[in-house]
């Protein structure tokens, strides 16, 4: 059959739909992003937030439409939001065939295949198991990245039960995937001309704490620098609190190893981080800061804040307010906080006003536009390594042609980009070049190409 995936939410969710995908096509299933040629469609959905909560009903309404007119053999829901509504959407969406559980992706060509057939026996619950099963990796994928970059999930589930979240009810505890299995599908993933390969979990700085009885990150990190073909790999969704030297030594040591972290820190409060369950405050986010800093001079640290968390006060946004300022995260994401159900945060005292959450994340985003502008403004005179992304088609050739890169502080589809003019010569998308910044345009570099490559 001819199959219309839908994949939403985060990076992790994409690793999953590649996985289905690869499971689909090794049953002789192909894919199509034309909904009104599709036999069949596969919603991987998300609640993490209400926004992508809502997002994932509408998609599934907008299939549950084409299911009841006949226009899809069958019409399956996976993902976080299947996993946590299963028998509401059962009850309020019946054109839905089939939901699969957050650890059944694997039933995912018996689901289709069955439903399609009209075989009426098969029932929502033969595809829910136990959220903290075991986890596998090195499946074959099929990449939906565009193949120059691509994500390997190296763990699933959270076991810290921050307040406000709700991922630990839909993905479990802590699971590591064994490094074997992680290592093969590198290696996959590379022979099909991956070059920057991100590194991601819930919570990746954990890595085989319950496989191998201790923080094994930077002996995976090791591991993957030796597979051939990756250039950059990039770290993602690294706790404060887990960052220790050997991971910031496995970084300063390893030349494929973007110097680049994500570590999201939510609020600057001490107050409001300690109702939100995290295991820091704004004390010794300073210090690591400072540290990483001083170990790694070039490091672009990204992170991400709630605004409005219950009880956040006046101060306490000051509090964010002032460690943003002092910190100078080069890049910065701000959430207005989600007010989740069966969460402890959703029924604390002191519910913020969804005014007062827009305002202050506003505020907080307009002051890391200033920062951030003014470093890119910093930038101008520095050579970087980038990575082609693609060519400007209108650019001007009588000027020569411009393309659009990445560099090393840039993450795809979250950061900014690099646009080197002036080039006088055809560059691949996947090259990596040297650029001296020549300017900056608010988040975006401009920059041109000096003359060596150094990939």
């Amino acid at each position: 059959m001819k199959i219309l995936f839908v994949s939403l939410g985060c990076d992790k969710n994409r690793v999953d739909t590649e996985v289905m995908l690869g499971l689909l096509a090794s049953h002789g299933h192909s894919f199509t992003d034309d909904e009104t040629q599709a036999e069949a469609a596969v919603v991987n959905t998300c609640c993490f937030i209400g926004d992508a909560k809502q997002e994932s009903i509408n998609v599934i309404l907008e299939m549950a439409e084409r299911r009841a007119s006949g226009q899809l053999k069958a019409l399956i829901v996976t993902g976080c939001l299947g996993q946590r509504y299963q028998e509401e959407v059962e009850k309020e969406i019946p054109e839905v065939d089939q939901i699969l559980g957050t650890t059944s992706i694997e039933k995912i060509v018996e689901a289709i295949e069955e439903t399609a057939a009209g075989n009426s026996s098969f029932h929502h619950k033969n595809y829910f198991e136990s959220i903290d099963k075991p986890v596998r990796g090195g499946q074959k994928r099929v990449m939906t990245t565009g193949g120059l970059f691509n994500y390997l999930k190296i763990a699933e589930g959270c076991d810290k039960h921050c307040t406000y979240c709700i991922i630990p009810k839909v993905r479990g505890k802590y699971r590591s995937v064994p490094m074997e299995d992680l290592l093969k599908e590198a290696r996959e993933l590379a022979d099909n001309g991956v070059t920057e390969l991100l590194v991601v979990a819930q919570e990746t700085t954990l890595y085989g704490t319950d496989l191998y009885g201790k923080k094994s990150l930077p002996e995976l990190l090791h591991k993957l620098c030796e597979i051939e073909g990756f250039k950059w790999i990039r770290v993602l969704y690294c706790y404060p609190e887990e960052i220790n030297d050997e991971l910031i030594e496995c970084m300063k040591s390893e030349p494929k190893i973007c110097n680049y972290l994500d570590l999201p820190i939510q609020s600057g409060s001490d107050e409001i981080l300690k109702k939100m369950g995290r295991r820091t405050n704004n004390a010794e986010i300073r210090e690591l800061v400072k540290h990483l800093r001083e170990e790694i001079p070039d490091i672009c640290l990204r992170t991400t804040l709630i605004s409005g968390f219950p009880g956040e006060t006046a101060a306490d946004h000051r509090q964010t307010m002032e460690l943003v300022r002092d910190l100078r995260f080069d890049r910065l994401g701000v959430f207005t906080y989600s007010q989740e159900e069966d969460t402890p945060a959703a029924t604390m005292e002191g519910q913020v006003l969804e005014r007062t959450k827009t305002t202050r994340r506003n505020q907080l985003m307009k002051l890391q536009q200033e920062i951030a502008f003014e470093a890119a403004e910093g930038m101008i005179g520095k050579t970087v390594d980038a990575v082609i992304e693609g060519r400007i088609t209108d650019s001007d050739d009588d000027e020569g042609l411009t393309y659009v890169a990445r560099t090393y502080k840039d993450a795809p589809d979250i950061d900014g980009y690099l646009f080197i003019t002036g080039v006088t010569r055809e560059l691949m998308t996947g090259d990596y070049v040297r650029v001296l910044i020549t300017g900056s345009n608010e988040y975006d570099l401009i920059g041109e190409l000096k003359d060596e490559f150094t990939k």
